[in-house]
């Protein structure tokens, strides 16, 4: 095997590679030579677009995923010390959100099959801190914190496969807490015949968070969308996007040409850009033709690593439709020779661009830190992340991008096979 430090004179074919025509560029071009940059009219259209793509009553367009987390917990009323649950297997904003609020994320272990938070130690985990039990709280506040019933949960799509949303809600329901969904892999998925993102007949406060990042299926550069169908959290999430303000610049500015606003809360800079809209409405009109060709990715890959005895390939459960924005393959170390990290130099040795997804949170310096977490604490995320590897797929891949995918994974894997 060459060493993975020098790679061949090949063509390198990106991890991800965002998916925008002329027809978009051009509608960008037109936005900024309108002399209008920021948010007004394209904001506008691109919230009406994505409401009615998942159904849901009320969107918000905003500078990032991230400030969609922040301004759902901020408007559901959580402060200092109390209890959100999330999952370790994400990435850094789902819990540094919950950390600017002094509150306290309360990881629970995940599903080993599809990656997302395990509804059996979810329920067991709210069950234990409703009665009292302080084991289930993170080490290092056990004496510190009060265990007690949590006052939100943040589930994350991973990859795009939603979580049980069904078993989530009802308990949600049972124990009065809100629910705040992490969908920033999931557009366009769903759950049985709900779209994510799509109202909810539950009765939980409740928002969904999409991200637009530039790996997402739907991209705006940077940027993020809030979905609810609270008319109460869409107000209060509208009116902190933009420094508390009572007037935006759109209606500051606009026809009525009326200067006067009121600041009435200590808001945040969370506004999206008409110029980011516009690319994002593009992306929007092809999301599922974007999708569709994800999946299809998706299956050739399947077929072609099913018989491949040192690889685990994805499983997305029969009553849910993945967004397919990650291809989380897994290795089998006991039939490889090398581990994952080496599998992933030599995949990059021949042109492969590679990504993990995620390093748990418990793992990272921080929360170790903080909280005193060990990786033991939560086996199942940390067995996995030891084993994943995310492979490119977006809508852009050809035919022969992905077979070069396909020949490079089956060659490493044979030359390492034990």
């Amino acid at each position: 095997m060459p060493s993975p430090n020098h790679r061949a004179e090949i063509p390198f074919l990106p991890f991800a590679r965002p998916d925008v025509g002329e027809e978009t560029a051009d509608a960008v071009r037109d936005v900024i030579l309108s002399g209008w940059l920021t948010t007004g009219e394209q904001c506008r259209q691109l919230e009406e677009s994505l409401a009615e793509v998942v159904g849901a009553r009320h969107a918000i367009a905003l500078s990032s995923c991230t400030a969609a987390l922040h301004l759902s917990l901020e408007a559901l009323g959580v402060k200092a010390n109390d209890l959100v649950i999330t999952s370790p297997y994400t990435f850094a904003s789902t819990a540094e959100v919950i950390r600017y609020f002094d509150a306290v994320p309360v990881f629970v272990d995940i599903d080993a099959v599809t990656f997302n938070i395990s509804c059996d130690v979810l329920e067991a985990t709210v069950e234990g801190l409703a009665a009292g039990d302080q084991s289930f709280l993170p080490p290092s506040v056990r004496d510190t914190v009060e265990a007690r019933t949590p006052v939100a949960l943040m589930p994350v799509h991973v990859g795009g496969v939603p979580c049980d949303l069904d078993g989530i809600y009802k308990l949600a329901s049972a124990h009065r807490m809100a629910i705040v969904e992490d969908a920033a892999h999931a557009l366009p998925a769903s759950h049985g015949s709900r779209a994510i993102g799509a109202a909810v007949d539950v009765d939980v406060p409740s928002t969904a968070c999409f991200s637009f990042y530039a790996t997402k299926t739907v991209t705006t550069g940077e940027g993020g969308m809030l979905v609810t169908d609270e008319g109460n959290i869409a107000d209060r999430i509208r009116l902190m996007s933009l420094h508390g303000m009572s007037r935006n610049a759109w209606t500051r500015e606009g026809e009525d040409n009326s200067w006067s606003y009121e600041i009435v809360a200590p808001g945040y800079k969370y506004n999206m850009t008409d110029i980011a809209a516009t690319l994002g409405l593009g992306q929007l009109a092809r999301v599922n033709i974007m999708r569709d060709r994800r999946a299809a990715i998706a299956r050739r890959y399947t077929e072609s690593f099913a018989r491949l005895e040192a690889l685990e390939t994805p499983t997305v459960p029969d009553n849910v439709e993945s967004a397919w924005h990650l291809y989380m393959l897994r290795i089998r170390p006991e039939r490889l020779a090398v581990d994952r990290d080496r599998v992933v130099s030599y995949l990059q040795y021949r042109g492969i661009g590679t990504s993990i997804h995620f390093i748990p949170l418990h793992l990272h310096a921080y929360y170790r830190n903080k909280y005193g977490y060990e990786p033991g604490d939560f086996p199942i995320a940390t067995r996995e992340f030891e084993r994943e590897i995310s492979l490119p797929i977006y809508s852009g891949m050809s035919d022969a991008d992905v077979e070069m995918v396909i020949d490079a994974v089956r060659e490493v894997v044979l030359e390492c096979s034990r």
